[in-house]
């Protein structure tokens, strides 16, 4: 899963949760509306069955009274204990609690907690008391307020996310303009020093001298193409990794300095990969040039590459400074650098070539404070 590929997953993951808070609240709403409803109905009879009774002296009104009240009760948890402490009525209450003696005890002790008893005198001068627990809906409307928290929440985490990445998609077309602004503007001057070598070939100049200009104009014109790429889809070809690996590799080693200790590790064989050329060998070159930096210019740096069935692996090792573990993936953020100096772009260049145009993988394998780092670049083998 690519850098692009996790943002859209955790926005979609930000924008689902959130609708589906919203779907449970409003649900838990109308069903907090028809139980209220309904309470309000049985009070409506219990109210009307009084008028019943106070109008008449049959004893029957008086005993549907009571059977309507003592019914009416049909989600609030009760337990009525007489002064002896024994249970004379339970009701409301799990059989999964009323069946085992401790958890029975222990809810009683919890609903002693929640509310005070009431004290109820019978005939004969004998004394109850009726203690009673929260009904689900007074459980249900206490972590009410929580969700309505945690979707405001959610909902200006969904607001962030949609103006940081519209502010991200305005800088990124900033960048490609910039980019292939500079590569237009460098064009012109490429021609011309490209005329002015065949001038100097006529003159009889040292050939030696002419081989290493035409090297570097060879250079400026692949990093014209590269600069021309960004902000466009680039192609990719059946490359061998083995050769783009050294041509990059040679490249830079023999334009770094001589504090540096080069050395190379490659199979003897090819091994083929969809490749853009310009783009891969980019980002081969600022993971080297970063390794130089992290050394400070002197130090040693390996460059190896391993395969297996599916995957060749390509690791940049140095003897720099480290990276603390937990800033691993914060190396690769556009901006993140630990120099006075830059702007904090190769390595996150380096991860969305690899990891957008290439489909592969790249990170920090492992790194120690004081010894050195290594990077890794995974890309599928065809």
């Amino acid at each position: 899963m690519n850098f692009v590929t996790r943002k859209i997953f955790s926005q979609t993951f930000i924008i689902v949760a959130a609708a589906s808070i919203i779907g449970l609240i409003l649900w838990n709403t109308s069903l907090f509306f028809e139980r209220l409803k309904n309470v309000e109905r049985d009070k409506m009879e219990i109210w009307a069955q009084s008028q019943k009774s106070f109008s008449t002296e049959d004893q029957n009104d008086y005993l549907e009274l009571n059977l309507l009240i003592s019914r009416s009760n049909n989600n609030i948890p009760i337990v009525v204990i007489d002064e002896k402490g024994e249970v004379n009525l339970k009701a409301n209450i799990s059989k999964n609690i009323t069946s085992d003696p401790e958890r029975f005890e222990a809810y009683i002790a919890q609903i002693k907690e929640e509310n005070k008893p009431i004290t109820i005198n019978i005939l004969g001068g004998e004394t109850q008391y009726l203690y009673y627990g929260n009904s689900p809906i007074l459980i249900k409307l206490r972590y009410y307020p929580i969700a309505i928290v945690l979707v405001v929440f959610l909902l200006i985490g969904v607001v962030y996310f949609f103006f940081n990445t519209s502010k991200i998609g305005e800088q990124n077309k900033l960048w490609a303009g910039m980019a292939k602004e500079t590569a237009h503007q460098i064009g012109t001057p490429l021609s011309s020093l490209v005329a002015w070598i065949e001038i100097l070939k006529l003159e009889n100049v040292d050939p030696s001298y002419l081989v290493e200009m035409d090297k570097d104009i060879t250079r400026l014109k692949t990093i014209t193409d590269r600069f021309s790429k960004i902000g466009s889809r680039p192609s990719l070809k059946i490359s061998d990794i083995v050769y783009e690996t050294k041509e990059a590799y040679e490249y830079l080693k023999s334009r770094s300095s001589d504090l540096i200790q080069f050395s190379i590790e490659l199979p003897e064989k090819e091994i083929n990969v969809a490749l853009n050329k310009q783009l891969y060998g980019w980002t081969i070159e600022n993971l080297v040039k970063n390794a130089i930096d992290a050394m400070r210019g002197r130090g040693e740096l390996h460059v190896k590459l391993l395969e297996d069935d599916k995957y060749v692996k390509v690791e940049i090792h140095d003897t720099g400074i480290g990276i603390a573990k937990h800033r691993f993936n914060a190396v690769f953020a556009p901006g993140y650098t630990s120099k006075k100096r830059g702007w904090g772009l190769g390595l996150s260049l380096a991860r969305r070539i690899i990891e957008d145009y290439h489909e592969g993988r790249i990170k920090v394998k492992e790194s120690e404070r004081g010894k050195g780092t290594v990077f890794q670049i995974s890309l599928k083998k065809v």
